[in-house]
């Protein structure tokens, strides 16, 4: 259950695409722990900003700006403004949670005999992996930033993470799910 969702986009006059009569303010947001893609609906007379935090969760004394989540829904159901600004949403969320992210670079292990969880990170191949293996024998990385000194990665280690969760939204039935909740 998520508690926390960014908004991607807000909606105030509804989809276009449902009948003016029906037709109610959406918000479409991304879960902050289990990266999940929601329609929210806000409650009457919010504004709502691009990339601001909202509580989603139980309580309802707590949600001052939503009233409940309409639904869960897949990646191809987000505006193309929601799909645009998703990679920058979930790059902040994993600055933000930076500590359960470097946990883990220090925890992955392998999923096959032929294939390692930072293999599914894309472009991390055989050789970039064995190298954060072997640094992560000397010691357990600190921050995005000893690891990036430790190991010549091909990007930033954020957006290492968040192409991931991308494909991983993109890719709804993806075998191998590690960030985003089935």
């Amino acid at each position: 259950m998520e508690d926390y969702a960014y908004i991607l986009d807000y909606l105030p006059h509804g989809r276009p695409d449902e009948k003016s009569f029906r037709r109610t303010p959406i918000a479409i947001a991304v879960g902050e722990s289990e990266f999940k893609l929601f329609e929210l609906i806000p409650k009457p007379d919010v504004s709502l900003i691009i990339g601001e935090r909202v509580y989603i969760g139980k309580d309802k004394d707590k949600r001052s700006k939503i009233l409940h989540v309409k639904r869960r829904i897949a990646f191809n159901e987000l505006t193309h403004a929601a799909q645009a600004e998703l990679p920058y949403v979930l790059e902040d969320i994993i600055k933000k949670r930076e500590e359960d992210f470097v946990k883990f670079f220090n925890n992955a292990h392998p999923i096959t005999t032929r294939l390692h969880m930072l293999e599914l990170l894309p472009g991390i191949g055989k050789k970039t992996m064995w190298a954060i293996l072997e640094e992560r024998k000397k010691g357990a990385f600190q921050s995005f930033e000893d690891l990036k000194n430790r190991v010549k990665l091909p990007h930033h280690p954020e957006k290492l993470i968040a192409n991931r969760i991308l494909y991983e939204l993109q890719h709804r039935y993806e075998k191998y799910k590690i960030f985003v909740a089935r």
